[in-house]
């Protein structure tokens, strides 16, 4: 089991940033690839962005590439995701996952290759 806590959300106005942090707890979390998704209201929940478990790949939705940064530190057992140049169309839940597979080579873009998630954090930008 892991255990999976995100921080860091709020209200920032367009074009502002903000950091959200994933602190995780349980398995060897080192050895598991991490991704980022959201979810605003009425949308499906969509890939935001992933990092292979050895920070040797990382991938990111069109949408935010340039303006998320997906890091890690493993031994702090903790993800980032940098977001800079906010836009409201980014406002949503943002989620955290553990992938499914150890020593995963390329981090998947589909929740369906997660199976442990955080509860989520709001991020609201306003125009």
């Amino acid at each position: 089991q892991v255990q999976l806590v995100e921080s860091g959300g709020g209200l920032v106005q367009a074009g502002g940033s903000l950091r959200l942090s994933c602190a995780a707890s349980g398995r060897t979390s080192s050895s598991y690839g991490m991704g980022w998704f959201r979810q605003a209201p009425g949308k499906e929940r969509e890939f935001v962005a992933a990092i292979s478990w050895s920070d040797g790949y990382r991938r990111y939705a069109d949408s935010v590439k340039g303006r998320f940064t997906i890091s890690r530190d493993n031994a702090k057992n903790t993800v980032y995701m940098q977001m800079n140049s906010l836009k409201p169309e980014d406002t949503a839940v943002y989620y955290c996952a553990a992938d499914r597979s150890s020593y995963r080579l390329l981090p998947s873009p589909l929740s369906q290759g997660y199976a442990y998630w955080g509860q989520g954090t709001q991020v609201t930008v306003s125009s």
